[in-house]
């Protein structure tokens, strides 16, 4: 068994090879995509032994993990916090970080986190997504109620983005340019709307019979 830790970056992926004695075997590094990862593969595979390995987690690492296991090795996504915990002296550089990660997979105290499977991570997605567009609706909610606050309107209405309040809206006399801001930020609302309603049907059709259904509707922004 070969050991390989995997430290990611921007632009490469840092590894560090290690033997079962901890013998330093490769240092090298790897453009982070598929290309790149097949030919690290085919190098590694030189050794002539099984691979386990490491990387920290971070935005990336599910994409690495899922191409190397897909070729072969057996990889670990850790948790980079429990990592610099173990070695908080070590990790100084990307290189010094690859080499605490084989360390860790050779001597089996890699923190590994749960890595639901990709049909489980694309149902959080589409739901996280729609999460993410509620959030951008109501921050430009918030931003039309401080400009009325801001200059003393009040707001007799129970939806200020109802056909009542869009009304009322439309008949505000504030100088510019917080006229146009407010114009503009009801255009994206509307635009959000449309994508929230999107979703939201997207989501009701895909989990009717889903065992998570009703958890997600509990949550702030789920499907209703």
């Amino acid at each position: 068994m070969v050991h390989v830790g995997l430290d990611l970056s921007r632009t490469r992926l840092d590894v560090c090879v290690l033997g079962e004695v901890g013998d330093k075997l490769a240092v090298t590094t790897s453009p982070p995509d598929r290309d790149g990862l097949g030919v690290l593969v085919r190098k590694i595979a030189g050794f002539g032994e099984p691979v386990s390995a490491a990387i920290e987690s971070m935005n990336g690492a599910h994409d690495i993990h899922d191409t190397l296991e897909l070729l072969g090795w057996d990889v670990e996504i850790a948790d980079a916090q429990k990592v610099k915990g173990l070695a908080p002296l070590a990790c100084k550089t990307d290189r010094i970080d690859a080499w605490v990660l084989a360390e860790l997979s050779r001597r089996e105290l890699v923190p590994a986190i749960w890595l639901p499977d990709p049909a489980v991570r694309t149902e959080r997605e589409r739901a996280r997504y729609r999460l993410h567009l509620v959030r951008h609706r109501t921050m430009f909610k918030n931003r039309i109620h401080a400009t009325l606050m801001a200059f003393g309107k009040p707001c007799p209405v129970s939806d200020l983005f109802g056909s009542g309040g869009r009304r009322l809206l439309s008949r505000l006399e504030l100088p510019e340019p917080w006229t146009a801001n407010i114009a503009d930020a009801l255009e994206h609302i509307d635009r959000l709307d449309a994508e929230i309603d999107e979703c939201t049907a997207e989501l009701r059709h895909l989990g009717e019979d889903h065992p998570y259904a009703k958890l997600l509707t509990s949550i702030p922004g789920g499907v209703c």
